[in-house]
């Protein structure tokens, strides 16, 4: 897929709209395709499986005051909400859409914080910025337009500015769709730019596949003190990460290519 030509310019299929069914409210761009949730009575919970699967970078770092959480794609701004609620780090957003920054604002609960930013900004060019270097512990990446068609950014340059963005041992999680042809594509990619530290969470939310990527030296870890860690993430932040652990631990590049917790 051709990345964006100029990101500056939103089409009308672009603009987001706004739907509710029992309690939940829904970002859409005039599509069936949900961009993003929440609901209404808990808006700093994740609704939708593959954005509480995007936090499963918790299992591998505790994040800090002085930390930077990174999030390409504001959506519903779902992953704020929870980022800013669930821990004391900063967190830096990215969207290049200003209307759904306006959306978010106005529908989403999206409340100004002096330890949230939002940056109207096209990803691609965000990653190459030498002031964004280093700067992410996290980056949740989750970068679709109105057509779903894949990812908007999914180059080997793009990656490789994601990784540039990434302190020394932070980690990145991408949403992708597992039966779209894409996936192969990006997947590739991301192994390729993180020297095959990556790692798939199990399929969920019709055919998201949220993949795990690592920067800097892998370590070992024993398998009990990583289910010690899952159950801890798991009792602090309401999120099935034993599960998530359990996944893990089933796959031959975790056992081979463990690292610190």
């Amino acid at each position: 897929m051709d990345e964006r030509v100029n990101p500056s310019l939103p089409s009308p299929a672009d603009e987001p709209t706004i739907s509710e069914l029992d309690g939940i409210r829904y970002l859409h761009f005039s599509t069936p395709w949900v961009q993003g949730a929440m609901r209404i009575k808990n808006p700093s919970e994740l609704v939708l499986a593959y954005a509480r699967q995007m936090m499963a970078w918790l299992l591998f770092l505790a994040p800090g005051k002085e930390s930077t959480i990174g999030i390409l794609g504001l959506g519903a701004g779902s992953l704020v909400r929870f980022a800013l609620k669930q821990t004391r780090s900063s967190v830096v957003t990215v969207e290049w859409n200003a209307r759904v920054i306006a959306a978010c604002r106005a529908y989403f609960r999206l409340s100004k914080s002096a330890r949230s930013t939002v940056d109207q900004c096209d990803a691609a060019n965000w990653v190459r910025q030498s002031r964004n270097a280093g700067r992410c512990c996290a980056l949740m990446v989750d970068i679709y337009d109105a057509h779903a068609r894949g990812p908007v950014h999914e180059s080997l340059e793009f990656y490789q500015g994601c990784y540039r963005s990434l302190s020394d041992s932070g980690v990145m999680t991408v949403n992708l769709f597992g039966d779209h042809e894409s996936f192969p594509r990006n997947l590739a990619n991301i192994r390729a730019v993180f020297d095959g530290g990556v790692l798939e969470l199990p399929e969920i939310d019709v055919g998201n596949r949220v993949i795990l990527a690592f920067k800097g030296p892998l370590l070992e870890i024993g398998a009990l003190q990583f289910m010690d860690r899952a159950r801890l993430v798991e009792s602090r932040y309401g999120l099935p990460a034993v599960r998530w652990a359990k996944s893990l631990l089933r796959q031959r590049d975790f056992r081979d290519r463990s690292r610190k917790v």
